[in-house]
Formats: C-alpha cells, sequence, structure tokens
C-alpha cells in the first residue's frame, strides 16, 4: 500500500481485567502506522477502567453506562469512533506485530469486500486451530456454522493446509476487520442477538447485499476463548440456539426460511434430548427457553437493514449445500477437506 487507510481497533470489554493485562501489550505492539486503539467498556466492575487509565492513559475509553452485550455495546460505541476500518477484537486476543497489514492489503484490493478475518488459532495450544473462527467460517443448509480447521468440537492441527486467501461466508467476531462505510451501510449488529452468531448474521446481511467476506491467511492472532461464557453454559446454550434460528428468519427468503427452521426445531429437539441423556438438564432446559424466546420474536422486525437474498444460498461463497451434522456424525467427517468437495460453494 503507498498510503495506510485509518484504522481503529476497538476491543469490547467486560469484566475482563485479567485479559486486558495479559493482551493489550501485544495489541500496542502492533506495526501498523495509522493506528487507533480503542477499549469501549460494557459497565465494567472489575476495576477495569482505573487499570486502563493508570496504565495506559494514551488509550482512548469509551463508556457505556450498562451492559449492552456483545452487539449493544459495539453498537453504542462505534458511533464514536471515526475510521476507514474498524477492528473488533476481543480482550483475549494475543496479535502478531504485523497482523493488520495484510489484511488491510486484501481488503483494499477489492471495492467489495466488506469484512475479512484472519487466521484464528487457538492461544492454549498454538499448533492448533481455534474454535470461533479456524481458518474461515462456513454455514450448512440448516444454518449450521463450522470453519475450515474445525467441525463441531474437533480441531485441526495448523499444517498449512488452509494458507490460500478466499471468499468464506463468515468471519469470526474474535477479530473481524470491516470497512467503516459498510457497517454503516448495513446497519450495525442485531442487537436482538446480544451475543453470539451476531458476526454471522451480520456477514450475511452484507452478502445479501452483494459484498464478500474473505479469509486471510497471511494473518495470525491467538484466542484464548469462552471469556466471558464457557462452553457448557446453559445461557450460552441458550443464545446458540435461539440466535441460530433468529440468523435463518434474518436472512432467508420467506419459504425457505420456513421449511429450514421447522427441521431445525426436530433437529434441536434431537439436541435437547442428547443433554438430557448426558445429565445436563440445565442445558436441555435453555433449548425449550430459546425457542419459546424465537416463537414470541418471530413476527417481530429486526431493526437493522436487512436484504432477503432474491436467490438460492446455494449461489453464496461459503455455503455448503449437504448436512453438516449427518456428515460429522454419520459420515465420520472430522476434517474440512473431508467434506463433499462440490457441495461447497
Amino acid at each position: 500500500m503507498s498510503t495506510f487507510p485509518k484504522v481503529a481497533v476497538v476491543i469490547l470489554n467486560w469484566n475482563g481485567l485479567k485479559h486486558l493485562e495479559q493482551f493489550l501489550p501485544s495489541v500496542l505492539a502492533s506495526t501498523y502506522p495509522n493506528l487507533d486503539i480503542i477499549v469501549g467498556d460494557n459497565a465494567s466492575t472489575d476495576g477495569s477502567i482505573a487499570f486502563l487509565k493508570g496504565r495506559y492513559p494514551s488509550i482512548r475509553i469509551i463508556e457505556n453506562d450498562q451492559n449492552y452485550g456483545f452487539t449493544g455495546g459495539y453498537n453504542r460505541v462505534l458511533t464514536q469512533v471515526e475510521a476507514d476500518y474498524y477492528v473488533l477484537l476481543n480482550s483475549d486476543v494475543e496479535v502478531t506485530p504485523d497482523w493488520i497489514e495484510p489484511v488491510i492489503t486484501l481488503m483494499e484490493s477489492d471495492e467489495s469486500i466488506a469484512v475479512a478475518g484472519p487466521k484464528l488459532k487457538s492461544f492454549a495450544q498454538k499448533t492448533h486451530f481455534e474454535y470461533a473462527g479456524a481458518a474461515g467460517g462456513f454455514i450448512d443448509r440448516f444454518g449450521y456454522p463450522f470453519c475450515r480447521g474445525r467441525i463441531f468440537d474437533v480441531l485441526e492441527e495448523d499444517m498449512g493446509q488452509y494458507d490460500t486467501p478466499g471468499e468464506v461466508f463468515w468471519a469470526s467476531g474474535a477479530a473481524l476487520f470491516i470497512k467503516k462505510k459498510l457497517w454503516d451501510a448495513a446497519g450495525g449488529f442485531d442487537e436482538s442477538f446480544f451475543a453470539h452468531m451476531e458476526e454471522i448474521d451480520l456477514c450475511w446481511r452484507l452478502k445479501n447485499m452483494g459484498c464478500k467476506v474473505m479469509y486471510c491467511p497471511r494473518s495470525t492472532v491467538y484466542h484464548v476463548g469462552g471469556g466471558t461464557l464457557n462452553a457448557e453454559s446453559p445461557f450460552k446454550t441458550y443464545l446458540n440456539f435461539r440466535n441460530n434460528l433468529l440468523l435463518l428468519k434474518n436472512n432467508l427468503p420467506f419459504w425457505k426460511a420456513f421449511f429450514t427452521i421447522g427441521l431445525r426445531f426436530w433437529l434441536d429437539l434431537l439436541a435437547l434430548v442428547k443433554f438430557l441423556a448426558d445429565g445436563k438438564s440445565k442445558n436441555a432446559w435453555a433449548i425449550s427457553k430459546a425457542h419459546r424466546n424465537f416463537v414470541r420474536r418471530l413476527f417481530s422486525k429486526s431493526k437493522v437493514k436487512s436484504q432477503k437474498l432474491k436467490v438460492s444460498s446455494g449461489t453464496l461463497s461459503g455455503y455448503y449445500a449437504r448436512s453438516i451434522v449427518w456428515d460429522f456424525f454419520v459420515g465420520k467427517k472430522k476434517k474440512f477437506n473431508e467434506l463433499v468437495e462440490k457441495e461447497l460453494h
């Protein structure tokens, strides 16, 4: 790049003092020359603000008056940030010094690229991909998200097998690069999601607007994961199942959404039974609660600008025309490169 667009790395914090202490120094060591680093805070009570003011007085802090979740928190903070690019970064992410440059170079190469994400690897096991995003996000015909390098709970070792940049369906909210003008055009996050899958909804909405979502393997970051909600949390189960249904309702044409959501209710019932069989009654109850909440929201309209796709989802890059559930649990396909290639778009 002959010029460097203005980039704002925005970390949304909620009682993440230990993560700020550990990982903020790596962000401050970023080599990108035209950079602002901002911490947005969702009314933390753990001393995060006092720590930042005392240790890093040059960092701009934007304080929300209460915890608005991931979606509402970012929506409010980003209205106060001016930049060409936003980078939404979780507080539990360690970055490499030159992590920004390759992604911005990629995004500057094509006006239609709205979002891009780096390679996301595990902080605890740096040889392996990380659950939240791995080497770019995909989605199957029933709305189940998965990644190159991660299908359900199977994490692949990074052997360079996914080192080719390309278009994907979604980029992880753990480290999401987005052009500010397209964040504004899409209306930001849908706040009804609160947290979890909101970035998939945003990426799908942008794809429906004709934009691209890219994966940039030349940039690598390391994610702890579960910094706010651990994987066993019933509330996380509730959000994942409720939000997955909202995702389909928001972005699919009416009749396709109708049939897909109907099938998903049955598939979710199987998950509920599995939780009960495993003695996880609170998680099973969370699925039931998710369905009831979704039904109450069925006829409510999202406040964000939504453009329903006028053609089959099969035309969208990053779409898998088969069932990832069937292929994983019945077909025993545990790695991305074992999936039926002709069904990947």
